[in-house]
């Protein structure tokens, strides 16, 4: 994915929009530790297929050609003392605040996400208790704070999703067509299928990708006409009105009030507003029993802490004989234990109480706190990768429109050029760890048989 993400230009922070990002950290980690940061940093990238260009245009790090991905540091001095300050945070913010860029930042970040679990070396890992930060209290997923946490990143504004996004608001992985492969079970009972997009998809084709997406999980939950179903996340609407479509009677919670009012207008404008309930409630206050469930990346914002809350909250509101389907992004089990308690970027400014589970630990939960069965694992990872691609390239032809939006609409002064690094940054991030593997997404499907 080709990015102009701002290699030659130089970028600084407003101290008044991001004040936290214009002067230097100054604590005596950043003080201190700016050599041990060079140093850790430049022998973790050494033999990395990239190249690490210092401002002068020599390379300083890396074994890549001239055709590999280029990191661009245009204040060294910021970006190592950011890394000693706040490690991965630093990272981020650094590219936030114009210490370093790169001409395809998508390209350079799956370099290293395919590093991820070598690039610190094992005995400092050990130390990342003591030195990574972790999650702010104000964080946990606790009733009282879930909706803060969703409002954070949901409520940003409509307008600006809808600039990025297809037609149907679908704010989740795709399914392209594909190629599909049964894969090893890894010794369990479900079925496991991995799927390979086809073809490199254009923008033109995510619409058609998310509807069959929403149409395989409703497939695989049992959902047709006369149908109870419950919605654990409502996004913008879509799954609710697809559903509708076929018959169901669908009640659809959220936490987002933006998300709530525009789903509401979308239910409207497809006339199944007497099938459709849009409810702003946490999954764990809904009572009633439902044939299906149905949660597509809700899960993420959960916490590790909740997880038996909440599949104990899909087992509770399923009636005998009914079926569920979760789609949630995973990581591997050992990289989810060693940092289920890490602050990190996408926790501080995109995610707050965010976090991503392995299969395992979604497995282990659902053996040890439902009565719930689980029947098949679809492997899709790939699929995200594109969709991912997709949106950064459609958020980037609409960055004209989204500074227009927010400079004309609302109240926020913060969507600058920093907003717009900051966007890129969480995109490629987030892509980088599909097209790596290190990340990955699953469509998993569940049935109730007990009483």
């Amino acid at each position: 994915m080709s990015s102009t993400t701002g290699a030659t230009v130089e970028h600084r922070a407003d101290p008044q929009r991001w004040p936290e990002l214009a002067v230097l950290p100054s604590g005596v980690r950043a003080r201190g530790g700016w050599g041990i940061a060079r140093g850790l940093f430049l022998r973790a990238v050494g033999d990395l297929p990239l190249r690490v260009v210092a401002p002068d245009g020599t390379t300083v790090a890396g074994r890549g050609g001239p055709q590999s991905p280029v990191m661009v540091l245009a204040r060294p001095e910021a970006f190592y003392a950011r890394l000693a300050d706040s490690a991965l945070i630093g990272f981020g913010e650094s590219y936030m605040a114009g210490d370093w860029s790169s001409p395809d930042l998508a390209a350079l970040l799956t370099v290293l996400a395919a590093e991820m679990g070598s690039l610190i070396p094992v005995s400092l890992q050990r130390l990342r208790r003591w030195y990574d930060a972790r999650h702010p209290e104000t964080q946990r997923n606790l009733a009282e704070h879930a909706r803060q946490n969703i409002a954070h990143h949901y409520d940003l504004s409509n307008d600006l999703f809808a600039q990025f996004l297809d037609e149907t608001m679908t704010y989740s992985s795709a399914l392209f067509p594909d190629r599909v492969e049964p894969a090893h079970s890894g010794g369990g009972a479900a079925t496991v299928l991995v799927s390979r997009p086809l073809a490199t998809p254009t923008f033109g084709d995510l619409a058609a990708a998310q509807r069959r997406k929403i149409d395989r999980l409703l497939d695989a939950a049992g959902v047709g006409a006369g149908t109870d179903l419950l919605e654990i996340g409502s996004g913008w609407g879509e799954l609710a009105v697809r559903a509708a479509l076929r018959g169901a009677r669908v009640h659809t919670i959220t936490l987002s009030v933006e998300q709530q009012g525009l789903a509401r207008e979308r239910v409207a404008a497809a006339g199944v507003t007497d099938r459709v309930d849009v409810e702003l409630v946490d999954y764990r206050e809904v009572t009633g029993t439902y044939d299906a469930v149905v949660s597509c990346e809700m899960i993420e914002a959960v916490g590790y802490e909740f997880m038996a809350s909440y599949v104990g909250t899909i087992d509770a509101r399923l009636r005998p004989g009914g079926r569920a389907a979760v789609q949630a992004i995973t990581m591997p089990h050992d990289r989810m234990m060693a940092s289920r308690h890490t602050h990190t970027w996408i926790t501080k400014y995109i995610f707050p109480g965010g976090f991503i589970p392995s299969t395992t630990l979604i497995e282990q939960v659902v053996r040890e706190h439902t009565g719930l069965v689980l029947t098949e694992r679809f492997r899709m990872g790939g699929h995200y990768a594109q969709t991912l691609r997709l949106w950064h390239e459609q958020f980037e032809r609409s960055w004209p429109q989204i500074r227009e939006l927010h400079t004309a609409r609302t109240t926020r002064r913060d969507v600058d050029e920093t907003f717009r690094r900051m966007w890129l940054f969480y995109l490629d991030y987030s892509h980088a760890g599909f097209a790596s593997g290190y990340l990955d997404v699953h469509q998993l499907s569940l049935a109730k048989t007990h009483l």
